[in-house]
This record gives C-alpha cells, structure tokens and sequence, in this order.
C-alpha cells in the first residue's frame, strides 16, 4: 500500500475518535451513561474478536491477565463511563480538548512508578498543559468548575493510567492486541453493572442505538484496527503528530453535528493544551535531536 493510502488510514482514525465525543453527545441522554458504555464495548469488542484471526491476534498469556484487568478497568470502563456522565453536560469539543491532557498522569505514572527521568521539558509541557485546562474548563463556567468538568478530567486521568498499565504488554504484543485484549476485558468488568442500565437501553430511542452502535463499529473497533496499520507503516513521528488533531476535527464536527459552537476562551486553552503535550511528549527528543544534529524519532501512543 502507497505511503499517502497509509497516511489517510491514519488521517480516517484522527476523525473516527473525534467524531466519537459528539456520537457520546447523540446517544447519552436516552442510552443512560451505563447502557452505553456496555454497549459499546461490547460492539467493539465483537467486532475485534471477529478480526481477530485475519489480523493474527495472538491470545494472551495467563502472566498478562492482571494488567490486562487493570488496563481494561481504567482505560475501557472507567474511561466510558466517566467520558459519557461528562459529556451529558459537557461539549463535544471541551470534553476532547481535556481529555487531550491525558498523557500529563501517564507521565506522572511513569516518573514516580516506572523510574523514567523527570526532565525540564516535560516539567515545563505538564505546565503549560495544565494551565490550557484550567483556561478551558473556566471558559464556559466562569469563576467555578462544574462537577460535569471535573468528571471530564476524571476521564482524562484513568486514560493517563491506561498508557503505563499497557506498556510492558508491548513488549512482545502489538497495539492491536493490546486492544483487543483491553476491549474484551473492559467489557467482561462492565457487564455488572447492566441491571443498572436495562432500562435506559430499553427505552432508548432508535438515534441514540445508532449513534451507540456507530461508536463501537467505527471509533473503537475500526478506529483501532485502523492505526494498528498506520503505526506499523509511518514514521512515528508522523503517526504521532496526528494525533494532536483529534481535538480539532472533535470540535469541528461538534459544530457541524450538533451546533455547537466552542467559545474563544475554549479555543485558546485547547492550543495551550495541546502545545503542552507536544512539548511533555517531544521536548526531549528535539531538543536531543537538535544537539545531535538529527531528527529524534518517537513512539506514538494510541488516544481513544
């Protein structure tokens, strides 16, 4: 396949995850916030284990099962069901451009618990970043912060978890594995919690089931298969550079689905945020690259 197919592989992925918060926005409300979440990752994760055997998804390893747990808790249940009580209240765009500050806890994780070196770059990026998500989450609240926003923070920080619990998995496991088995796990620790959402998803209207079954087809399920392929054919930095515009498109298409239109205060802090998280993610390399007097390369990581 051509580099430029590739590149609109991984290009398709930045929109399937950013058309993902407005779907949360559709299907929320009548799904219930449980319902969804089981929902979709039981679609999604349908959906891998039928591409499992063409994409030569090897089982896991009874030594990977507790990380597998944890990763599936954090990064697939928690993450669900804290994205969509946010986003009951919350913008499609706002929630993207916090959850966007993610990997500001996955550095704080591997700094006090993995031993990775705590540098001025990423020192001055987590800074930075913060203070894009205080200028957001202020925006649109004024003076106070909404428990809606602290709860899109809260999803934020589980997916910060989710990146260390699955490193040591990537070792000799590829990100689509990693996935699969997440997804499957999260949706084995998810289906107590059904009773509480039956009602919901009976009632549900026949919009909100599509949107529902859309987000576990398309941004979950594809959307992982998908940069599995554009990972294993980019440069990493390309692979990673994409990323940074999930917030972007999830505004845009929030605008264009929903109508709802972000405040400049929003658009601002999103830029800081976004600045910050480059500058944590790729400080080091450049500025190494710069004294070496070559291009660093770096790992991209996935975002949901």
């Amino acid at each position: 396949m051509s580099r430029f197919k590739v590149l609109m592989a991984g290009l398709a992925v930045v929109v399937l995850w950013a058309s993902a918060f407005p779907a949360i926005r559709v299907a929320a409300p009548d799904l219930g916030v449980i319902g969804l979440s089981v929902v979709r990752l039981a679609v999604a994760s349908l959906s891998l284990l039928a591409v499992a055997p063409l994409a030569h998804v090897r089982r896991p390893e009874p030594r990977h099962l507790p990380l597998l747990v944890a990763a599936g808790f954090f990064g697939m249940t928690a993450y669900q069901l804290l994205l969509n009580a946010a986003e009951l209240h919350v913008p499609a765009g706002t929630a993207s451009i916090l959850v966007a500050a993610a990997p500001l806890v996955s550095v704080a994780i591997a700094t006090l618990f993995l031993g990775e070196r705590l540098t001025v770059a990423k020192v001055a990026g987590s800074a930075v970043a913060i203070g894009g998500v205080v200028v957001v989450s202020l925006a649109r609240s004024g003076a106070t912060v909404t428990s809606a926003l602290w709860i899109a923070v809260g999803a934020a920080v589980v997916q910060g978890i989710y990146h260390p619990l699955i490193k040591p998995l990537l070792r000799d496991r590829s990100g689509l594995e990693v996935a699969t088995y997440a997804m499957v796990a999260g949706t084995v620790v998810s289906l107590p919690l059904l009773p509480w959402g039956w009602h919901d998803m009976v009632a549900a209207s026949s919009s909100a089931w599509g949107s529902a079954l859309y987000l576990g087809l398309l941004p979950s399920a594809l959307g992982f298969v998908l940069w599995g392929h554009a990972v294993a054919n980019l440069p990493m930095a390309t692979a990673t550079s994409l990323l940074y515009l999930v917030p972007a498109f999830a505004v845009l298409i929030g605008f264009v689905w929903l109508g709802e239109v972000p405040l400049v205060g929003e658009l601002f802090g999103g830029v800081v945020v976004i600045a910050g998280v480059v500058l944590v993610s790729l400080g080091d390399r450049i500025l190494a690259g710069r004294r070496a007097g070559v291009v660093p390369r770096v790992h991209a990581r996935p975002a949901q």
